[in-house]
């Protein structure tokens, strides 16, 4: 009984922590919480793998392998960016110039650039948005955690300053795949293979 109080508590504790930091939304919260009060701990008879490949806290394992499984985006991303940039002359980050480092290999990884029509239309969310200042000059930022309750208030921004010629080029734009694809994936991986992180580590370790 006490592991399937600690399984839910932990669980839970994480799934809002992440959710409060912009990591997912709220039906991906309540999924890995329903998981954590269905399968708390690792279902014994369809343990496919040996002793010690898999986390005590079964929804840990669905969510480290969902979290995984989600990182190969990274590389879908990447060569969209790098045909971009086989297409177009100048820089991906033509009028971001200012922004450091750090997020500019975030948006490398999470994003790439779309036309104004597409960010509107498509299930995309915006990577960045624009401030103007007294003079009318407008600043462009890369946004790290780009939230779905400011998504239209940063797009009515971005059509405005496109409008006023503030703006050129494309729109730095995030897909906004729900987790719960990932969650489902990283469940059948977990319930058939084990934990993906836990085979590596284990691997590395022997």
């Amino acid at each position: 009984m006490q592991s399937y109080v600690l399984s839910f508590a932990v669980t839970s504790v994480l799934a809002i922590a992440v959710f409060y930091a912009g990591g997912f939304g709220g039906a991906d919260a309540k999924a890995l919480m329903c998981i954590a009060l269905a399968l708390p701990v690792y279902p014994s008879h369809l343990l496919s793998q040996p002793a010690g490949l898999f986390s005590p806290l079964f929804p840990l394992t669905i969510f480290s392998n969902s979290v995984l499984l989600g990182a190969f985006t990274v590389f879908y991303a990447l060569l969209r960016n790098l045909f971009w940039k086989a297409r177009n002359r100048g820089s991906v980050f033509d009028g971001l110039e200012t922004e450091s480092v750090g997020r500019k290999i975030l948006a490398l990884v999470s994003g790439y650039k779309v036309k104004l029509s597409k960010l509107k239309t498509g299930h995309l969310y915006p990577l960045e948005d624009v401030e103007v200042n007294e003079e009318g000059e407008a600043k462009r930022k890369l946004l790290v955690f780009p939230r779905d309750e400011e998504r239209e208030e940063i797009f009515s921004r971005i059509v405005e300053n496109v409008k006023e010629e503030r703006l050129e080029g494309g729109v730095w734009a995030t897909p906004g795949l729900p987790l719960l694809i990932f969650i489902t994936a990283g469940l059948i991986v977990a319930l058939f293979y084990g934990d993906i992180v836990w085979i590596l580590l284990s691997s590395l370790l022997t």
